[in-house]
């Protein structure tokens, strides 16, 4: 489903650790020093427990839950994404 929702520039929303949370998703891979699935995605609105939003967030997928893809579109690359994210060592979909 992130695959699709990165290949299909959908917005997702998702639970991260008991907060909701409504984001632009870029790069879904494995982190390259825990070996967990992650998700580098722009949060634009929900909550955080780490910063003001709008913002770039890493999201451990182990603590996500209820992932949905909705049916709003982003098109344009946000100002700091790299397509390839150093924090990872594979990357299943970009931006």
């Amino acid at each position: 489903m992130l695959v699709e929702a990165i290949k299909e520039r959908k917005l997702i929303k998702f639970w991260y650790k008991n907060l909701w949370r409504i984001a632009e998703p870029y790069t879904y891979g494995i982190h390259k020093d825990t070996d967990n699935e992650v998700l580098s995605a722009y949060q634009i609105d929900g909550f955080s427990h780490s910063g003001e939003l709008p913002g770039w967030r890493l999201y451990l997928l182990s603590e996500t839950s209820q992932i949905q893809k909705t049916d709003k579109i982003f098109t344009v690359a946000r100002p700091g994404y790299n397509p390839n994210d150093s924090r990872m060592n594979r990357i299943f979909a970009r931006f």
